[in-house]
């Protein structure tokens, strides 16, 4: 009697462990599906899985789970309709690009900056690009449709020695147009240009 007894507490020991592992292993797998699920990821557990989840949510203490999300099956995309934009057959700008406009507020930009400033190369660096995107900001400000606005600044040590500096894009003479203003102190000069590419 003590030995079938003794063989019932291993056998129900054995059942509890069991019992208990798939407890956690559920508890687990509902963390991580609920993880998932904040993420807006799908929950990887197999269909079947997920069909006898669906069928009957389980019971943690008082509050029922459920973790099932059926975002990447098949038949559950959502479709949105196709923006139609229609052609705006403008080949040519309704509002000329200001020249006279964009070389004052080169001017302006040029002489404010750099009025006082001498040559040193590091600062000059970090100078040509904070100066281009102030002008191309003040350029942008004019709200001119549909052009696009590149902006180049090139500043150099002032001893008397000759610059050349050459651009290439595709260019339309019509319609696109660039302007321009040089700078020079006791100590540098710079050079600001600003084109104007017409955009259809």
């Amino acid at each position: 009697m003590s030995i079938h007894k003794g063989r019932c507490d291993r056998f129900t020991e054995k059942d509890n462990k069991t019992k208990m592992a798939s407890v956690d292993r559920d508890l687990a797998r509902d963390k991580a599906a609920r993880l998932l699920k904040k993420q807006g990821s799908v929950s990887s557990l197999a269909s079947s899985e997920v069909i006898t989840q669906r069928e009957k949510p389980r019971k943690v203490g008082s509050v029922t789970h459920s973790t099932v999300s059926f975002m990447d099956e098949p038949g559950h995309e959502t479709s949105y309709p196709a923006v139609r934009l229609e052609n705006s057959y403008q080949t040519s700008p309704t509002k000329r690009f200001p020249y006279a406009k964009v070389k004052a507020i080169i001017k302006d930009v040029l002489e404010s900056y750099l009025a006082e400033e001498r040559y040193e190369p590091d600062l000059c660096r970090q100078m040509s690009k904070t100066i281009s995107e102030v002008i191309k900001a003040r350029v942008k400000e004019l709200m001119v449709p549909r052009y696009r606005i590149i902006c180049l600044v090139h500043i150099g040590q002032l001893k008397g020695q000759a610059l050349r500096v050459g651009s290439r894009c595709l260019w339309d003479s019509s319609n696109d147009t660039s302007s321009s203003f040089e700078f020079t102190n006791k100590s540098l000069f710079a050079v600001g240009t600003v084109f104007g590419v017409y955009y259809e």
